[in-house]
């Protein structure tokens, strides 16, 4: 990189976009956090007006670092789906709608600054295996188990990408075959099985059973798709109740992680890492899940080395120091 201001001037502009929040910072090159502000992404108002907020805010984030007497140097942002980080192009994204937006040469436009295009997941990972649990590791798979499942292998601090940007969809590894049908289309995918939305659904589907007032129970009901549910349940709802002896909500959460650790296993040997960081909301849950999972990840270990299984450190900060990271790379490189 060449000559600039000292590192205690420089910042990086750092967002992190999800289909309902965006989390943003200014982050110094030793990826402490010098500035962190939230915004609602409003996905709901088309590809379009999530791009024009994308740009405001990370206009009025390097505007702030000057005003601060800052130099912000580059831009990261993060978003979910599938993106070509190389074009600096977010392919797909079912959450914020977007479909082949050059995000990265947008950002570097309305900023006069370089900028960089990263999958939200990759950056997480990247942040947590340098910053976060995995620092002590140099081969990290991390997991991030939340409305769906994927991963991150990182290898010395840098993410694989793949060919076409969709490495690291764990979440769609084949558990169980004759299991639920998965958003993909496809059934029994580990995502269908062990992330929190499927835990809940799954929670929900039990309790319910057959409904008073479904279709076919009598005068009066109610078709079937409208009949109120009686168990509106969260992943995090299915924890608790499982930790306070319920034996349904036991059940549901043991069928949940032997899925996570079959998938979890497969990982394993198509990576094998010395540390698995497991992140997103199901992670919150803490040794009631990792607990259970170390065991179950045991017993399908043969001649594979057993990861450290532990939680991640970050939180939900880990996208945008992420981002930030990835920006302080590409300028490295420079």
């Amino acid at each position: 990189m060449t000559d600039g201001p000292d590192d205690d001037q420089r910042l990086v502009v750092a967002l992190d976009v999800g289909g309902t929040g965006m989390k943003c910072a200014l982050v110094r090159p030793d990826g402490s956090t010098a500035h962190a502000e939230r915004h609602p992404t409003d996905a709901g108002r088309g590809p379009d007006a999530v791009v024009a907020t994308v740009l405001a805010v990370a206009g009025g984030l390097a505007d702030r670092a000057r005003a601060a007497g800052a130099t912000p140097v580059a831009c990261g942002v993060a978003v979910p789906g599938v993106v070509d980080e190389a074009a600096g192009v977010a392919v797909w994204s079912a959450n914020v709608g977007f479909r082949d937006v050059p995000l990265r040469d947008l950002v570097a436009t309305r900023l006069g600054l370089p900028a960089v295009l990263g999958h939200d997941v990759r950056v997480g990972g990247i942040a947590e295996a340098r910053l976060g649990a995995g620092r002590d590791a140099r081969h990290v798979l991390f997991v991030a188990i939340g409305t769906g499942i994927a991963a991150a292998h990182v290898v010395a601090g840098s993410a694989a990408v793949g060919a076409h940007g969709a490495a690291g969809e764990i979440g769609h590894i084949l558990v169980r075959p004759d299991g639920p049908r998965c958003g993909c289309g496809r059934t029994g995918c580990l995502e269908a099985l062990a992330s929190a939305s499927a835990v809940a659904r799954r929670y929900a589907a039990l309790a319910d059973g057959p409904r008073p007032g479904a279709a076919g129970t009598g005068p009066g009901a109610a078709p079937a798709d409208t009949a109120p549910a009686r168990s509106a349940v969260s992943a995090a709802d299915v924890a608790g109740r499982a930790a306070a002896g319920e034996e349904l909500a036991g059940r549901v959460w043991r069928e949940s992680v032997e899925a996570l650790a079959d998938g979890l296993a497969t990982g394993q040997a198509l990576y094998d890492v010395d540390t698995m960081v497991i992140g997103g909301g199901l992670a919150r849950a803490g040794e009631q899940l990792l607990g259970p999972l170390r065991a179950a990840l045991h017993e399908r270990m043969t001649f594979h080395r057993e990861p450290r299984l532990v939680a991640a450190a970050l939180g939900d900060e880990a996208g945008c120091l992420g981002a930030a990271l990835l920006a302080l790379d590409s300028l490295e490189r420079r």
